[in-house]
C-alpha cells in the first residue's frame, strides 16, 4: 500500500505526464492526501488538497476538471483546492500551533515568484 506522499507524487506524476499544462500549474502549488472520516458507516475517504498561491489561483480553477478526473482515477474522492494565502492571513486559523512545518510550506508556496 503507497503512503500519503507517495500517493500525492504518483498524482503529480500522472498529471505532469498526461496533462502538461496543468502539471506547470501544479508546480507551483503544494499537494497533500487529506484523510476524512466518515462517521456514519466508519469509513475513510482520501482527498486531495492543492494549496495554491493566489497569483494562479483563476487558472488553478479553469483546470479543475482535469485534477479532479485524474484524482478520481488513481482512487480519490474528491478535490478541494485551498489558497494558501488566505489560510496564513487568517487570523483564527490554528495551522501554526498544529503543524509549524506545514504553515511553512503554506508561506513558502504563498511568497512564491515566477
Amino acid at each position: 500500500m503507497l503512503s500519503r506522499e507517495q500517493l500525492a507524487q504518483e498524482y503529480i506524476n500522472i498529471i505532469n505526464q498526461y496533462y502538461p499544462m496543468a502539471g506547470r500549474l501544479l508546480s507551483h502549488c503544494l499537494v497533500k492526501i487529506i484523510k476524512l472520516n466518515s462517521t456514519y458507516n466508519r469509513t475513510y475517504y482520501y482527498n486531495l488538497g492543492i494549496y495554491y498561491p493566489d497569483r494562479i489561483g483563476r487558472h488553478l480553477l479553469e483546470q479543475q476538471d482535469v485534477f479532479r478526473d485524474a484524482a478520481e482515477n488513481i482512487g480519490l474522492k474528491e478535490v478541494i483546492f485551498f489558497n494558501a494565502n488566505s489560510l496564513i492571513r487568517n487570523p483564527n486559523s490554528t495551522i501554526k500551533q498544529q503543524d509549524f512545518r506545514f504553515w511553512l510550506d503554506l508561506c513558502w508556496i504563498a511568497q512564491q515568484k515566477d
